[in-house]
């Protein structure tokens, strides 16, 4: 049947493993230092080892192939498990961390008219990628490349209204709150800003005393990255103003 799957480019390949280790199915294995799919009924074709591959070497394609076997999916992930090889439980795992990337280019904002003749503004996302949580985001992904980053916290999107328009446009959206996750961003963080060809870093945080925790983990991810690159704070008010 003809159908969508991955096309794996061995020149681009650097056999580093990051597709492997995300496929949840295990359609991919490394092969004397270079990427392979191994088992074609096993590429549900959605893609979840695309983002994270650092050379750009995955791509779809529409050929000859066959159907996607679930049911020898899950044998295989069950077998694996069983030997204490899996890493992934049975299934496809929560399609809500499949990394994408989306192409808002041709995206703009509209006047529209309602059934008085009333004339309204649709807005539409600035989003750019998905995930955006800075705990479920790769370190290393194709979205990345020339980017310039927004490292938000994430109550500032309900505080002040133009989130979109003013500050993810154009951006890789990165958002967390170090109060509710109790961690240190600063690790993930450098290493996403050390190992990707970031432009700029953009942080914005709430006037609150816990958003300091983000503004220090960013501020540290760019010192310890070695990198020398344009970056600013914006802080915004409870109230959701730009605060001077």
């Amino acid at each position: 049947m003809i159908r969508k799957i991955i096309h794996i480019d061995e020149e681009k390949c650097n056999g580093c493993g990051l597709c492997a280790e995300a496929c949840h199915e295990g359609a991919i294995d490394i092969v004397d230092g270079k990427a392979k799919l191994m088992r074609e009924n096993f590429c549900d074709g959605f893609g979840d080892c695309l983002p994270n591959c650092p050379t750009g070497a995955i791509s779809f394609e529409e050929c000859e192939a066959p159907a996607y076997d679930e049911e020898a999916v899950k044998a295989s992930q069950k077998k694996k498990a069983e030997h204490g090889q899996s890493k992934h439980p049975a299934g496809h795992g929560c399609p809500g961390s499949r990394f994408m990337q989306f192409d808002r280019a041709e995206e703009e904002i509209t006047e529209e008219k309602n059934g008085n003749n009333d004339s309204y503004v649709r807005s539409v996302s600035r989003l750019n990628q998905w995930p955006c949580q800075i705990k479920l985001l790769p370190t290393q992904a194709p979205f990345y490349d020339g980017a310039k980053l927004l490292i938000a916290a994430d109550c500032t999107a309900y505080a002040y209204a133009n989130m979109h328009e003013d500050f993810m446009k154009g951006k890789i959206t990165l958002i967390g709150c170090p109060k509710l996750d109790d961690i240190d961003y600063s690790e993930k963080l450098t290493e996403i800003i050390a190992n990707n060809d970031i432009r700029a870093v953009t942080i914005v945080r709430m006037e609150v005393p816990c958003c300091g925790g983000l503004q220090r983990a960013a501020e540290t991810a760019l010192k310890n990255s070695g990198k020398f690159i344009p970056w600013q704070v914006v802080t915004i008010s409870r109230d959701g103003r730009i605060m001077d």
